[in-house]
């Protein structure tokens, strides 16, 4: 049977509607749940911004407008069990994962190494920025929890713009060769840095790609969290169950920038912005709550305030953390230093003061 990619899924309409027929992924509990993570990422990425503009925080790549694709995705996963290698962008997939969020707002303040530690029993490899170079990584470590016979899932997060870098291609053939329980959870956000999903591949769905590698590709409407968290559900237990990978293509759209250093306002198409804006992932699940009854404006609010409050609350701890020692760069880097490490940390610190 040909493997081919499925038409795009979705299930709730930006108007807060199901599709006629449509039964939702989630029941209502954690659904509501589902919305409090996605609130939770949204006002943290617009405080942080705020904090970076006035120099108090790091470059940051905020995940606005994709909210639905980094929750809805990491809600399909066992946190006892499963792993997520993240790229960049999925703040919230780890931290509800276990990375507590105090430690990474500590790292992006600048805060000591220690701080900063991944840690234990957190199934979670560090974010990073060279785009796809976590990907083989991850596929190792799929198929190291296969040859240990362990249940257990990876999920392995990509933009577009990295789906054009070797790695990506070298790691979903090894993935399908060895037919190891893997993810691989692709935002297309419709921009590399700058440059237009339009200019980046002339394949009519990322997705496709997949069957070049023999396992299935889906694509799916990354804001909408029903058809998302459907997506990865499907593709877990395929990897659970020994199936091998999948790869789930969620199409959303970055509605804000690259990062902190970006002005996408130089390059970005209005009008395609503009729609997006009518699909906001939040406001479509705000959308169809309502019409349930099991939110109105009161509840909304207390739950904006309570979310933006433990915001505060994580900010706050993580200023109180001691600032960054000068030698803090040979922390967490081996396990037992070998003598050239400690002879050159040594001599950084008679150079700078003993640091």
């Amino acid at each position: 049977m040909a493997i081919m990619a499925e038409t795009r899924l979705m299930t709730l309409q930006p108007d807060g509607k199901l599709l006629k027929g449509a039964r939702p992924s989630m029941d209502e509990e954690f659904l509501l749940d589902a919305l409090r993570w996605m609130l939770l990422s949204r006002l943290y990425d617009e405080k942080v911004i705020g904090l970076q503009r006035q120099g108090r925080f790091g470059v940051y790549s905020p995940g606005l407008g994709q909210e639905a694709s980094i929750v809805g995705s990491s809600m399909a996963l066992d946190p006892e069990r499963d792993w997520i290698v993240p790229q960049y962008r999925e703040l919230m997939a780890i931290v509800r994962h276990g990375y507590p969020l105090e430690k990474i707002t500590a790292t992006y303040m600048g805060k000591t190494t220690e701080a900063t530690r991944i840690p234990e029993g957190v199934n979670v490899l560090p974010t990073q920025v060279a785009l796809a170079a976590q990907l083989p990584q991850a596929v190792g470590l799929a198929w190291g929890l296969k040859l240990q016979g362990k249940d257990a899932v990876v999920m392995a997060y990509i933009g577009d713009g990295g789906s054009s870098e070797g790695d990506f291609h070298e790691a979903l053939n090894l993935a399908g060769v060895q037919k190891v329980p893997i993810v691989f959870f692709m935002q297309n956000n419709q921009w590399a840095i700058s440059t237009p999903r339009s200019l980046q591949s002339a394949t009519p769905s990322f997705s496709l790609r997949a069957a070049g590698y023999g396992f299935p590709g889906v694509e799916v409407d990354g804001n909408d969290i029903f058809a998302v968290y459907q997506a990865a559900v499907e593709a877990v237990r395929r990897a659970r169950a020994g199936d091998g990978p999948t790869l789930i293509e969620s199409v959303t759209y970055r509605m804000g920038f690259h990062n902190t250093t970006d002005n996408p306002s130089r390059y970005e198409d209005k009008e395609q912005r503009a729609d997006f804006e009518r699909r906001d992932p939040i406001d479509r699940v705000v959308r169809y709550l309502r019409s349930l009854g099991l939110l109105d404006e009161q509840r909304e609010d207390n739950l904006r305030a309570e979310v933006s409050a433990e915001v505060d609350r994580v900010i706050e701890a993580a200023a109180a953390e001691p600032g960054v020692r000068p030698d803090g760069m040979f922390d967490n880097v081996y396990e037992r230093p070998p003598a050239r490490v400690l002879k050159q940390r040594e001599q950084f610190r008679g150079s700078n003061g003993n640091a």
